[in-house]
This record gives C-alpha cells, structure tokens and sequence, in this order.
C-alpha cells in the first residue's frame, strides 16, 4: 500500500513540475503516472550503474555530476514516455531539481 502512496505522490510532483516549468509538457495526470513508473525503474536500475561508472566526475565535481546523471535520466524517461516531452537536456537538469523538491515537500506533507 505504501508503494501505491509514493506511486501517487511522485505522479503529483511529476504533473505539478511539469506544469510549472515552460520547458517541459505533459498531457495530464494520467500521463504522469507511467512518467513515475518508468522514471522509478529507471532510478533502480540505471542510476546505480551511471553513479558507478561516473565515480571519478562526481569525486572532481564534488558530487555536482549527480545533476548531469539526474538530468539525463529524466530526458531517457520524456524520450520513451508518449505525451512527456522536456525540450532540452537543460530543462531535464532543472525538472529534476524542481521535482525533488516538490516530492520532498508533497511527502513532508503526507508523512
């Protein structure tokens, strides 16, 4: 029941992030949510990999290289998902920013 919440919530950020920013276009709640599902696979199974392989960038830039793998991640996810389009890989950096702070504000809220 709880992955159902957090499913939930990071559909709300998702749709509420792309609302905000001009750069990025959803086609409405419902496509946030395979958006939230394809984005989770992903942070499971691609992001420890990126982290890993990218280990010396990260050390040199002081961890500011997890917002290029972050940015990266979110421009794969608008690519596979139909009706989620980020119109660059700079707006991809800048949604990821928006919604970590809007999942994390959403689960402060629910939790």
């Amino acid at each position: 029941m709880e992955y159902i919440i957090l499913l939930i919530v990071m559909s709300i950020a998702i749709w509420i992030t792309a609302r905000l920013l001009p750069g990025a276009d959803i086609n409405g709640f419902v496509t946030a949510i395979p958006v939230a599902i394809v984005l989770t696979i992903f942070n499971v199974l691609l992001k420890p990999l990126l982290v890993f392989l990218t280990i010396p960038f990260t050390i040199i830039t002081f961890g500011l290289f997890l917002f290029i793998i972050n940015g990266l991640i979110i421009w794969w996810v608008s690519r596979l998902v139909t009706g989620f389009n980020i119109k660059s890989f700079g707006w991809a950096i800048v949604f990821s920013l928006l919604l970590s702070i809007i999942q994390s504000v959403l689960e402060t809220v629910i939790y």
